[in-house]
């Protein structure tokens, strides 16, 4: 699984697996990058939010692997909407880091997280942040720029004036949460679309139809959903610091059937998430 790769837009290539690290602070995270690379990661996902981009430098420093055949990605933090503040932020990224450059910049929301999916869509806001994310793709600072959260209509404000397409869109999407419109949009406007939380933040694992799919292929759950995102045609990134997962979920050579895929993808909508609703970098509950 780990020498497999998507192509963005630009012909980087991208691992299908990575390696979630939000709700890890500075130390988990040093310790869950340098096991995952050590088992076979080479695509590690951070951003300015999760406060933990020094923990991934310090990881990435740990590990006896060369930066080049590392993906580093990381996000600009929602709340930075000028072209300055998004060069500082950049900048700040690189240094916490210790990195020469980015191999993936996302803007993290089209809106600051306290205003996320309200009236003001911060549509001019995120054309001048686009030209700062441009701006450091042509100096090498990132190899490749992208956006998280964007609805159709944001992503259709960037590509009515950029220079450079987004070739990222990475967006909540799981078994039983899957936005089929919007993944269709990215998909034929050349923008490949990450899936966070692939797992649904673990609300998934006892549900009783995905796990008699995924007891079908002798797999765990996890792996059902990762896999099922993957023939999809997205990146996945689940988030673990336990190695024991980090393992599992890198065990998907299997093949779910087009009649089960059809089964995943008509599984009913999660409208609680229970326990697993709290989302700190939102400030707030999952809708």
């Amino acid at each position: 699984m780990f020498n497999e790769t998507f192509k963005l837009s630009n012909g980087l290539e991208i691992p299908k697996l990575g390696l979630g690290t939000w709700l890890l602070n500075d130390e988990q995270t040093a310790h869950a990058v340098r096991d995952a690379v050590t088992i076979g990661y080479r695509h590690i996902d951070t951003a300015q939010a999760y406060q933990n981009e020094a923990g991934v430098g310090k990881g990435i420093r740990s590990c006896d692997v060369a930066r080049e055949e590392l993906f580093i990605t990381t996000k600009v933090a929602a709340e930075a909407k000028t072209y300055n503040a998004v060069e500082q932020s950049i900048d700040e990224s690189l240094t916490k880091m210790g990195l020469d450059y980015i191999d993936l910049l996302i803007i993290h929301s089209p809106q600051p997280w306290v205003e996320f999916r309200e009236e003001n869509r911060y549509f001019e806001e995120n054309k001048e942040v686009w030209k700062a994310m441009e701006d450091a793709y042509r100096k090498g600072k990132v190899k490749a720029i992208g956006l998280s959260n964007f609805l159709q209509d944001d992503i259709e404000n960037i590509l009515a004036s950029c220079e450079i397409k987004p070739m990222v869109n990475q967006i909540l999407a799981h078994v039983s949460n899957t936005p089929f419109e919007l993944i269709n949009f990215c998909q034929m406007n050349d923008i490949l679309v990450e899936a966070y939380s692939p797992i649904a933040h673990g609300a998934v694992l006892d549900h009783a139809e995905v796990k008699i799919i995924a007891d079908k292929y002798g797999v765990s759950v996890a792996q059902a959903c990762l896999r099922y995102a993957i023939q999809l045609g997205l990146v996945v990134i689940p988030k673990t610091a336990n190695p024991d997962h980090m393992r599992n979920n890198a065990e998907l050579d299997f093949a779910i059937s087009d009649e089960d895929m059809e089964t995943l993808k008509n599984i009913e909508h999660i409208e609680n998430y229970g326990e697993h609703s709290f989302f700190p970098v939102f400030g707030g509950k999952l809708k």
